[in-house]
Formats: C-alpha cells, sequence, structure tokens
C-alpha cells in the first residue's frame, strides 16, 4: 500500500489539522475538523462542468466545522453558495451533519443511499428521549447492567443534535450515476458501517471515495445496533471482498489519508477481522455463557478495558455483538435463545 495523501499523514502524525490539498485538476481535499480520536473529516470538493461545485461528505455540525469548511472552500476561490450537490457516504453525524446547513446556504440537493435515508428518518422522527431510551434498552439487551446502559448512554439532550440532520433530497443506489456535470461517479453500496453506505468511483479518473468503508490505517467500526442489519459483518466482509477487485488509481478515504493499494488494503481489513473473529471465538469457549458485554471484557483492545466507558464502550461493546453474529451464521457458536443472549461454543463435529 502507497501513501499519496503525505500532508495528510504528517498532520497526523504531528496531531494537527492538514492544509486545503488539490488532489487532481478540479478537485480539492478539505479537512473539516471534529472532535475526538480522528480529528477530522476529509471533505472533497468537486468543479462542476458549467459552473458550480459538488461536494462528497461535509464534516460535523459544529460552529467550527463550519467555519473549516467555509474557510476551505474560500481558499479554492469558491463558496458555500456555490454548492449545487452533495453526495453523503453515511449517515453519521461526523460526514452528514453539515449537509442541511450547506443546502440551506445554497440550496443545493442532497443525496444518499435509501437505506441510510430510512435510518435518518428513524432518528427524526423520534424525540430525544425514545431514541435514548431505545439505546439504553439495547445495550441492556446485550448484557449492560441497567446503571451501566443509562450512563454510557449519555443524556437524551445529547441527541438533540440528530434532529437537524439533512433528510436527502435524491436517493442513489448501487451503479446509480451521481449527477455532478463533468464527472463520472457512480454509487457503489458497501454496506456494514452503516447499512446504506456508499463509496463513489470515478470512471474517467480512477479515484475511489472510500468513506469509511476502506481507511488506510484503522478498521471501522462495524456494530450492531437497535433496528439495524441482523449481520453487518458479514454484510462489511462481502462489500470488502467486491471492492477489493476493483481497478483503483487512488483511494480517498474520510478520514486520515489518501493512499494507492485498494486490494491489499480491503485484504487486510478482511483478514483483521477474521483474526478478530478466532481471538472472541477463543474467548467464548474459555467463557462459555457471557453475555455480549462481558465478553467484550476478554478481547484485546487499544487500551485497557478498565478505561473503557461512554461511547467507546458502546463500541467495543456492539462491535463484539457484530462478531458473535457472524459466528453464530458460521454455525460456531450458539445463544441459549434468552432475551439476553449468553452465547457457548457450538459442538465440534
Amino acid at each position: 500500500m502507497e501513501v499519496t495523501g503525505h500532508a495528510q499523514r504528517t498532520a497526523w502524525r504531528e496531531r494537527t489539522l492538514p492544509p486545503v490539498e488539490q488532489v487532481r485538476p478540479g478537485l480539492w481535499s478539505v479537512p473539516v475538523p471534529m472532535g475526538g480520536p480522528l480529528r477530522w473529516v476529509n471533505a472533497y470538493v468537486l468543479e462542476l462542468a458549467g459552473g458550480g461545485l459538488g461536494l462528497v461528505d461535509t464534516g460535523w455540525d459544529a460552529d467550527e466545522s463550519w467555519a473549516a469548511l467555509c474557510a476551505g472552500l474560500t481558499s479554492l476561490g469558491g463558496d458555500v453558495t456555490d454548492v449545487r450537490g452533495v453526495l453523503v457516504t453515511h449517515l453519521h453525524l461526523d460526514h452528514v451533519g453539515l449537509a442541511a446547513r450547506v443546502r440551506e446556504a445554497s440550496g443545493a440537493w442532497v443525496a444518499m443511499h435509501p437505506a441510510d435515508a430510512d435510518g435518518i428518518a428513524t432518528f427524526t422522527d423520534r424525540t430525544p428521549e425514545q431514541l435514548w431510551a431505545e439505546e439504553v434498552a439495547f445495550l441492556v439487551g446485550l448484557g449492560a447492567p441497567p446503571e451501566d446502559a443509562r450512563a454510557d448512554a449519555g443524556t437524551p439532550e445529547q441527541r438533540a443534535g440528530l434532529l437537524r440532520v439533512a433528510r436527502p433530497d435524491r436517493l442513489l443506489e448501487d451503479g446509480d450515476r451521481a449527477d455532478l456535470p463533468g464527472w463520472s461517479l457512480r454509487a457503489v453500496h458497501t454496506p456494514g458501517h452503516t447499512a446504506g453506505h456508499l463509496c463513489f468511483a470515478d470512471e474517467a479518473t480512477g479515484l475511489f471515495f472510500a468513506g469509511d468503508h476502506v481507511l488506510p490505517r484503522i478498521s471501522p467500526n462495524i456494530s450492531t445496533h437497535a433496528g439495524g442489519a441482523a449481520d453487518p459483518l458479514r454484510d462489511y466482509l462481502g462489500a470488502l471482498a467486491a471492492v477489493g477487485g476493483r481497478q483503483a488509481g487512488e483511494v480517498l478515504p474520510g478520514h486520515e489519508w489518501r493512499f494507492r493499494g485498494l486490494a491489499e488494503r480491503t485484504r487486510e481489513l478482511r483478514e483483521h477481522h477474521e483474526r478478530r473473529l478466532a481471538e472472541l471465538l477463543a474467548a467464548v469457549r474459555a467463557n462459555p455463557g457471557c453475555t455480549p458485554w462481558d465478553l467484550a471484557a476478554h478481547l484485546t483492545w487499544s487500551r485497557p478495558w478498565a478505561q473503557y466507558e461512554r461511547r467507546m464502550r458502546i463500541f467495543a461493546v456492539t462491535e463484539t455483538d457484530a462478531h458473535l453474529r457472524l459466528l453464530a451464521s458460521r454455525g460456531l457458536v450458539v445463544g441459549d435463545g434468552g432475551t439476553v443472549p449468553a452465547w457457548t461454543a457450538a459442538p465440534v463435529r
């Protein structure tokens, strides 16, 4: 795998924000800051034939992020009012968060996959209190003590921002061509990170806008959630295999840095998950009758398990649950059928 976003990787190492970069004639990468360990989102700006700009992802809905996006557009000679269309790779707030502000400022259309459009409709139709209660109930259903579930889920007020998320004006299915004149971007449905995650492949240049499906350094979080896909890791691994067979000149991810070597990176990610599945199966065998909440504590993480709490612990437990579901679909583990599943290894045949 070859790093092509050298300034981005340098900024990552130095814990700074990378510069706005021209990736190709008429194409720029604008870093939009966000909180948390990922630090920024790569918003991609495309110059359109006949005038105007297109965006692939927008960034987190915060004043600092909005200022950075607007300043980035100004630095390349444009303005947010020039935006004609926004392609959303997936419904997570660091990617879709500013789409509503962009649309309000410019009149641009917003497009995403129907599955993620349904996801947005689901949480914008609920109150913050309902969303909070659903997450608490889901965590308890994975084995969390109720008090831990309530603490990790935060507060209903922290979900108020979800109600501002833009519902799409247009829907894009797998293989659909995006309406960005001068570009030949086709949607590639890559479920797993979310049910409607989209990548965009440009047929003319070989560029592959990967969103969070393929990142150069980390494995995207693949988790279960209330009302979500039954086996999201199976979906993800299947989408990785399909994407790995594509010819891509350069990968433009939603985080971290640009790179070449899509086939190699997808192979690495598949191998990572197979190792993780093997580790989890060993943990189930050593600790039969455990819930997903309990089993997460027996796995290797980036820091000691005792330091995990709040959103980090939720991600870890729901990722463990996704891996358990794939092991179950492979016939390697068996749940007890209870309201809170307790898992044991399937008998060896």
